[in-house]
């Protein structure tokens, strides 16, 4: 047999193994191609948000490059330890090593470009899907056209050449290292078995357990008030992140095999077939691949809190963006908006405005100050607010000592808090006027340029204004009304927003369009989401293979096993109840590990990026959780066909 008969041979032997491993490359060449086409694509121009879109695509691609490496790397090191006596066989028999290196890199050749190929084509197919779906996550109203890029062509080559080579290392070092008796023995080091549980083992799992919930606790308490500093923040944040990443790898290490002994040795040590073939086998595997399940569980709830958030930012983007603009267009001159309603009145569009007088002072809180936190560069005692009168605001009648505070941000509230009640004092340029704090309202009446830095609006009596108004401070004074229009027939928002744009008024930097302010949100939060969610299921494919990749692994050396048990009598139906059992704890744990990290991540701090948090993070975690469970459904039909092949 020469070596191209027996290259392909082998490709034929061994291709039922590599088909998940086939797929997945094929799967990141495509995306990663698709992305670089994105980046390289001229209709990129018109997804702008903070950052052009461009930008974003080439920092994702980055990222991709990095995730997709590890796979690639990690799976090969599985395989070519799975065929160690292969090789050893081949040594055997007289082929000297680098024989059997140039064996090997032609059949990955084989495999890898022609994974290269199709996920080329793949990708270059996809890349207007991709783009038709970042159009419609961003709001932008453009066609999508399918644009071959030569430069992303060249840079996928090269990146995915740059990790075969680096590959071929990988295997040319595997095998000059390994003498013949070595490679008999690979599989069998490959995985620890510890058959008792030590003290150490037991004390470790408790401990991890404890730093989870300790991580846990902390998280929750982050923007509570307890830590009054940026130092104290930013030393909890990375307290949280050691704690609970350190209590996973001994969760993993210790506390899973600490648990399963304690319903062993609630059972006497009798088990029957189902807990013979799911609880000890994890017991004695899970410890060995600790470092790999954390790993997988940080990167797993990483994955899940980042499309949660960016998720919350898209879905509240409306909200948001009618926090900073109560109404569908506000103005600060009276001249303009005369001019803009005018032309509202010969369109035949029918509105109803609010004009409110503004006015800025010095508020000394410090009295209703509840918690803040140092190095945010604020002073209780001059507190610069918008001040507007009680007859300007509907449902709001104060007497001459109130003040009501209102359009208060969670944001800022996180960091600096207020009483329900108390006394303040509007200190003006030559008297202070004493007033009783009435509490905070959520109702926005301004738009953002008057409320910087997330500071809420007063409200005063009407005399209370008009005093103050006589004794204002020239140096922090801006614009001195506010006038908001409201379309009634909210189909005719599109035609009123392009008069807006026609009279030139959406260049003015204090004059806002809602509708203009909704699709700038929706641009830049779902460009992230796009390159997050793209990410996230990257991840999501190449962590599940992985796990795959190791029950096939395991499958084979507890291949002996099942042909014993079913010498003894065992159905095949009673080994796949243990085997399913099984998978769902390996799949399992990881799982619920990392959804419930990327729940405590997402719930301290929610509130940052958008006004809803359930129905985003349960969508998200929804969706992980069934796609993860495809790999662990893969997993156990490979365990019925090991099964079926036992006797």
């Amino acid at each position: 047999m020469n070596i191209n008969q027996l290259i392909f041979r082998n490709l034929k032997k061994n291709i039922k193994n590599y088909y998940l491993y086939v797929f997945a490359l094929i799967f990141s060449v495509a995306l990663y191609f698709a992305f670089v086409t994105l980046q390289y694509d001229p209709s990129m121009d018109v997804v702008e948000g903070t950052v052009k879109g461009a930008a974003g695509i080439r920092a994702g691609s980055v990222l991709l490059v990095a995730i997709v490496s590890v796979f690639l790397l990690y799976a090969n090191n599985l395989f070519i330890k799975r065929r160690s006596k292969e090789i050893g066989l081949f040594q055997l028999i007289g082929m000297t090593k680098n024989k059997i290196f140039r064996l090997l890199s032609a059949e990955n050749a084989i495999l890898y470009f022609s994974s290269l190929a199709i996920g080329i084509f793949i990708g270059f197919s996809a890349s207007k899907f991709m783009i038709m779906v970042l159009f419609k996550l961003t709001g932008v109203d453009a066609i999508a056209t399918l644009h071959f890029s030569t430069k992303a062509l060249i840079q996928t080559v090269i990146v995915f050449v740059v990790i075969y080579l680096f590959i071929l290392l990988m295997n040319y070092l595997f095998i000059k290292r390994q003498t013949i008796l070595s490679l008999f023995r690979v599989l069998s080091s490959t995985e620890i078995r510890v058959k008792k549980l030590s003290k150490l083992e037991a004390v470790m799992g408790v401990f991890g357990i404890g730093l989870i919930v300790i991580g846990y606790y902390v998280s929750s308490k982050l923007f509570g008030g307890d830590f009054t500093t940026m130092t104290e923040l930013s030393l909890a944040m990375l307290f949280i992140l050691g704690s609970v990443i350190i209590g996973t790898y001994l969760f993993y290490k210790g506390s899973v095999s600490f648990i399963f002994h304690l319903i062993r040795k609630k059972k006497n040590g009798y088990l029957n077939i189902n807990e013979v073939l799911s609880l000890s086998s994890i017991m004695f595997r899970m410890k060995s691949n600790a470092l790999l399940l954390t790993v997988i569980t940080t990167v797993s709830a990483l994955a899940i809190g980042l499309l949660s958030l960016s998720y919350i930012s898209y879905f509240s983007a409306g909200e948001s963006a009618k926090d900073n603009v109560p109404a569908d267009f506000t103005l600060t001159d009276v001249n303009d908006a005369n001019e803009l309603k005018d032309t509202f009145k010969r369109n035949q569009i029918a509105f109803s405005d609010t004009k409110i007088n503004v006015l800025q002072a010095e508020a000394n809180v410090k009295d209703i100050l509840e918690t803040t936190m140092d190095g945010m560069n604020f002073d209780p005692n001059v507190m610069t607010v918008s001040v507007v009168s009680d007859k300007d605001v509907k449902g709001v009648d104060l007497s001459s000592d109130e003040t009501v505070f209102t359009g208060y941000s969670d944001i800022m509230s996180r960091f600096v808090s207020f009483k329900d009640t108390g006394e303040i004092e509007w200190n003006m340029q030559n008297e202070t006027i004493p007033q009783t704090f009435k509490g905070l309202e959520k109702e926005y009446v301004l738009s953002l340029n008057f409320t910087a830095g997330g500071l809420p609006t007063a409200i005063v009596d009407d005399s209370v204004f008009n005093r103050m108004k006589q004794n204002l401070n020239p140096d922090i004074q801006k614009e001195s009304v506010y006038i908001g229009i409201d379309i009634q027939d909210k189909k005719e928002i599109e035609k009123a927003n392009d008069i807006f744009h026609q009279l030139g008024f959406h260049k003015a930097e204090t004059y806002y369009s809602l509708n203009d302010m909704i699709k700038s949100q929706k641009q830049l939060f779902g460009l992230t989401m796009f390159i997050v969610g793209f990410l996230g299921l990257t991840f999501l494919i190449t962590s599940g293979c992985i796990l795959y990749f190791k029950q096939m692994d395991e499958s084979e050396d507890e291949k002996p096993n099942y042909t014993i048990l079913r010498k003894l009598g065992f159905s095949q139906g009673d080994l796949l109840r243990g085997i399913q059992a099984k998978q769902l704890f390996n799949f399992g744990i990881p799982l619920g590990i990392g959804l419930l990290h990327g729940y405590f991540a997402v719930q301290s701090g929610w509130f940052l990026f958008g006004t809803e948090l359930w129905t985003p993070m349960f969508i998200v975690m929804g969706l992980y959780t069934v796609l993860y469970s495809i790999f662990g459904l893969l997993s156990v039909l490979y365990y019925k066909k090991v099964i079926q092949d036992a006797l």
